[in-house]
């Protein structure tokens, strides 16, 4: 049973993944339609925004350990909602671009100012049962807000869309209102020393590698909502509802078994060992991806309901297992700027990996899945040695 800060952490999080749902739904015909930009303005812009987003969650995660976590956290999720709102009354493409850019960097550097208050004010069993549980949330808030997105698209008048962007701000505002709710947390990181860097996160190379391995693992996110509905139209007889449906099966059992199949995951070691048992489960996803080209319709539907099931488990595991390694080979004073660092590593993911996937297999067809089930297998295997470097970098700093 989780107690009051991680109950409110929670909470937060299911608010702002309601907007976040409804804002996804409808976000591009908004910007299209309503606004006019076109689809190539529209990913330009985004693209700017990602970059921004990117950038910010060092410098944010500085901030929240300099200044105190929940201080930042609070003031960056707020100015998330006004940048939110700002998609309301904009009037322009330079003012869509710069409110999206200004968005992105609020919202990856109070995501990062997040983690870091997380770590301060839980710890134990509590910090393992709310990571597990701000995946289910996540989840049932994209749902819900998914629903009242489809109803402004049944509706598809701009009044309604502009109301979703409301919700989305508003958001925003009750997430800061309920992490200010928290206990305060005072700063972590003490002045700088003498010769010593201001992010050290960024001179810290065996927690850069587990960034990177992480993002290679990660790499199953895109399979779901990117390639699957191409693969099952390009290379199958798969009728084409099987996405949605597959996607159904993934959300409801996250929502179901997330906590019960991760508990156990809550230290480097155990997170080792289920980040190798999630590489050699998403590599049996890849090759049942790969078994089902050109099958008919049955035999397809069942090689990828095989693989989909294969998906949800590698994913569930492998998510508990990169939080691990984020929060407990960082140092406890600059929990900010490392979760800022990784997160980043996230985002960057996000940015090149659907169109380096869709290239990898959706144009190279069945090779293409036996070197994404190297790529997993090889990350995985990694992990333990890359792990150990980073336990003798974290003795042997100051």
């Amino acid at each position: 049973m989780l107690t009051g800060p991680a109950r409110k952490l929670v909470t937060a999080q299911l608010v702002t993944n309601i907007g976040n749902g409804a804002f996804a739904t409808c976000s591009a015909l908004y910007f299209t339609q309503v606004l006019g930009f076109s689809p190539a303005a529209l990913g330009v812009g985004l693209a700017a925004a990602g970059v921004a987003g990117v950038l910010a969650g060092v410098p944010a995660g500085h901030l929240a350990d300099r200044y105190g976590a929940r201080r930042v956290a609070v003031l960056l999720v707020a100015l998330t909602g006004v940048a939110a709102a700002g998609y309301i009354v904009l009037g322009s493409y330079p003012a869509f671009v710069a409110i999206a850019c200004a968005w992105a960097a609020f919202d990856r550097g109070g995501y990062a100012a997040r983690q870091a208050l997380m770590a301060a004010v839980l710890s134990g069993q509590d910090l393992v049962q709310a990571r597990a549980r701000l995946r289910v949330v996540t989840n049932i808030g994209m749902a819900i807000g998914a629903g009242v997105g489809a109803l402004a698209l049944a509706a598809d008048t701009p009044q309604a869309y502009r109301i979703v962007l409301g919700l989305d701000a508003l958001s925003f505002l009750g997430c800061a209102v309920l992490l200010r709710r928290l206990p305060a947390t005072p700063p972590t990181a003490a002045g700088r020393q003498p010769g010593e860097p201001r992010l050290a996160v960024l001179r810290d190379r065996p927690y850069a590698v587990l960034t990177l391995l992480n993002m290679v693992m990660s790499l199953h996110m895109p399979v779901l909502e990117v390639i699957l509905p191409l693969w099952i139209v390009l290379h199958t007889g798969a009728p084409k509802p099987l996405t949605a449906a597959l996607v159904v099966l993934n959300t409801v059992t996250v929502v179901l078994l997330q906590v019960r199949v991760t508990t156990g995951i809550d230290t480097v070691a155990t997170a080792v060992r289920a980040t190798r048992t999630s590489a050699l489960v998403l590599a049996g996803m890849c090759l049942f991806f790969a078994a089902s080209d050109g099958r008919s319709a049955v035999v397809a539907t069942v090689l990828l309901v095989a693989a989909a099931g294969l998906h949800v488990y590698g994913e569930m595991v492998q998510s508990s297992a990169g939080w691990v390694f984020a929060f407990e080979l960082a140092p406890p004073d600059r929990q900010g700027q490392y979760q800022g660092f990784f997160n980043s590593g996230a985002a960057v993911s996000q940015m090149i990996a659907p169109a380096a996937l869709t290239l990898l297999l959706i144009e190279g067809g069945r090779p293409g899945w036996f070197v994404l089930a190297a790529a997993f297998l090889a990350a995985g295997w990694a992990t333990g040695p890359a792990t150990a470097r980073a336990h003798q970098y974290e003795r042997s700093s100051p």
